[in-house]
């Protein structure tokens, strides 16, 4: 059953309120993000069986290295469009800020009312990308990576889960939901095989294992 939550942090008081409501929300439907459709199982085990591997160096990192949430068009940044993009009966101001809607975290099956617990993720961490190449790219190139709405890269999922997932690949770290990792594999391999990106041993070994299934 999917969780819906307003905000966060709830009283107990709340809490219980909130089960009770969760009844009537069984049957409620439930938005889904829209994700960039990634490439096949088959074609994802064909991309990383030509990514080169190496080891990772994260020497000179700085996240402002890669330019992100630019100005896509009018007032709109790259998080306002993929907010649009991704939740459902998506309202926004005149400044393009959300201000009702609602958004599914296909990471952890959680959907939320309030923009603010939805954080957009790089499905390729920035710093996953500096270790494996984008180290060596002009700022240009950087900033179309961490800007990508064509690619399987950029997706609306719960804050708290983005930060806990941080700069890791899938060796350490996958979406809680099981259901979700065949996407989510194919996807990174996608972003890494477009962008030229390498990958670690251990990383490639998951990968594998995951995409074995798919």
């Amino acid at each position: 059953m999917p969780r819906f939550y307003a905000r966060r942090r709830l009283s107990v008081a709340a809490a219980a309120t909130a089960l009770i409501s969760s009844v009537a929300l069984f049957n409620a439907p439930t938005a889904s993000a829209a994700l960039p459709t990634p490439v096949s199982g088959a074609t994802a085990r064909s991309y990383l069986a030509t990514l080169t591997v190496a080891t990772e160096d994260r020497t000179g990192y700085n996240r402002d290295l890669f330019p992100h949430w630019i100005t896509q068009s009018g007032s709109c940044n790259t998080r306002e469009v993929v907010l649009k993009r991704d939740g459902t009966n998506v309202q926004q101001d005149s400044s393009c800020a959300a201000t009702s809607g609602s958004w599914y975290s296909p990471y952890d099956g959680a959907t939320w009312s309030a923009a603010s617990d939805v954080d957009i993720d790089h499905l390729v961490p920035l710093a996953e990308a500096w270790d494996s190449g984008a180290d060596s790219w002009t700022t240009s190139r950087r900033q179309s990576f961490a800007n990508d709405l064509t690619r399987p890269q950029l997706i609306a999922v719960t804050d708290n889960v983005n930060q806990a997932k941080g700069d890791q690949d899938p060796a350490t770290w996958m979406p809680s939901r099981t259901a979700y990792r065949c996407t989510y594999v194919r996807a990174w391999v996608q972003v890494k095989y477009y962008y030229g990106l390498s990958v670690d041993s251990a990383e490639k070994s998951a990968l594998q294992n995951h995409l074995a299934s798919c």
